[in-house]
């Protein structure tokens, strides 16, 4: 399997693992001059680059906080995780919202999230009447315990 990674501009940065066992690739915004995001708001970040998975369409690439961003400055993706189906061939674009009280700003090249590419698992859909019993049943929040 490969990761190919397309620049759609030429000052793009090709996404990077920081470590050996790093599960995510760093990607980094690609603009022209520095974009702040307001307190409260929501801004699209540009990547420069679109990516393609060879060797297998059973994945999809997904796009996560970086956790220094989202601890330290309450930057993270505003869809939580953002999803690059298999098939998708435009640019990648994060959306990132800051929840912080304080503006912040993006500059060109600053890591701004992380990909990890993941197994997707795509079960043929059935409509039934019932579904098996267990102990938690439709136990649900909370029903187990603080």
């Amino acid at each position: 399997m490969k990761l190919l990674i397309k620049k759609l501009n030429e000052k793009a940065i090709v996404p990077a693992r920081q470590t050996q066992y790093s599960a995510g690739y760093d990607l980094c915004a690609c603009t022209d001059e520095p974009i702040v995001i307001k307190a409260g708001e929501t801004a699209k970040i540009h990547t420069g680059i679109s990516a393609e998975i060879e060797g297998t369409k059973d994945v999809v690439l997904l796009i996560y906080a970086r956790s220094s961003l989202a601890t330290k400055f309450g930057i993270a993706p505003a869809n939580c995780v953002g999803v690059v189906d298999w098939d998708y061939r435009g640019e990648i674009i994060c959306a990132l919202h800051n929840s912080s009280k304080e503006d912040y700003t993006i500059n060109h090249g600053d890591r701004i999230a992380q990909m990890v590419v993941t197994p997707v698992f795509t079960p043929e859909v059935e409509v039934r009447e019932t579904l098996s019993d267990t102990t938690r049943g439709a136990g649900g929040f909370g029903s187990t315990g603080k």
